[in-house]
């Protein structure tokens, strides 16, 4: 194991090990304007929502980790304090990559990079028409975490309208995952897509309270057969399983292997009878 302090690497070491290690990370495609209505447009994956009540959304274009020069977008919008989010999907992401090249200031990257411009309804900056959910802000505040290169700048955004592809949204009116096709950044020049075998479902227990780990059997806790993942879906069962469960699950499988057999309901999203059958 690798342990280190912040102050024994250079910033880019430590910016590398973060990005490396922290992610995906959600892409803000930001569409500002300066004091005299000049566009600008680039991407920041230092991003995400923090609030629904009121509607909150944080990004920070950090200073440049070889000039120390802050961005353009963080220029803008302490000189009009508002923005478009832009979320980022599949099908625009090269266009997206070419905006954060370091274009001069006063350059329009919606020319630069061949993205449609739309007028707000609320804010001056401009929506980008490719993006299926585009969020009108306000600049609630501007937080400067330092001056040297690679600092970071939290740009705290109150959403005041969203427009969404109605062709994105499921029966019940929601975002369909699996038709947003939204991609997310890693490190180095690595992106990730949140699409196809990428995406998976998991219940949470919002209102449900498992049993926890610690309150299986010894035999099954203790196995080195069963990965933590297993033993965290065995875990998330409400109750116990009663001896009659147990015995019926038993009876039901006494011609297979125990293990394989629980695993295998467990793969099929079937945990309590994996865990009546283990118990």
């Amino acid at each position: 194991m690798l342990s280190v302090l912040p102050s024994e690497l250079t910033v880019p070491k430590l910016h590398q090990y973060l990005l490396g290690c922290i992610g995906p990370r959600p892409i803000c495609f930001a569409s500002t304007v300066d004091k005299d209505g000049n566009r600008n447009l680039a991407p920041f994956s230092f991003f995400n929502v923090f609030s629904a009540n009121p509607p909150i959304l944080i990004f920070s274009p950090a200073r440049s980790g070889r000039t120390g020069e802050t961005k353009h977008t963080h220029d803008n919008v302490k000189e009009v304090p508002q923005v478009v989010i832009n979320v980022v999907t599949y099908d625009m992401v090269h266009q997206v990559s070419l905006a954060s090249s370091p274009f001069p200031k006063g350059v329009d990257e919606f020319v630069k990079t061949g993205f449609t411009p739309v007028d707000s309804d609320l804010v001056k900056p401009a929506r980008v028409k490719e993006s299926p959910v585009q969020l009108e802000c306000e600049v609630q505040q501007v937080i400067e975490l330092g001056n040297g290169g690679g600092a970071g700048n939290l740009i705290v955004c109150r959403v005041l309208k969203l427009h969404i592809d109605e062709s994105k949204l499921n029966e019940h009116g929601a975002i369909d995952q699996t038709k947003i096709d939204l991609v997310a950044r890693m490190g180095g020049d690595w992106y990730c897509r949140a699409n196809g075998n990428a995406l998976f479902e998991l219940v949470k227990p919002l209102t449900t309270c498992g049993i926890g780990v610690d309150a299986l059997p010894e035999h099954i806790r203790l196995s080195n057969d069963l990965t933590g993942n297993e033993l965290g879906m065995l875990g998330n069962s409400e109750t116990a399983p009663t001896r009659e469960e147990s015995q019926a699950a038993k009876e039901a499988n006494k011609d297979a292997d125990r293990l394989v057999r629980a695993r295998q309901l467990l793969s099929e999203g079937r945990n309590r009878e994996a865990l009546a059958l283990l118990w």
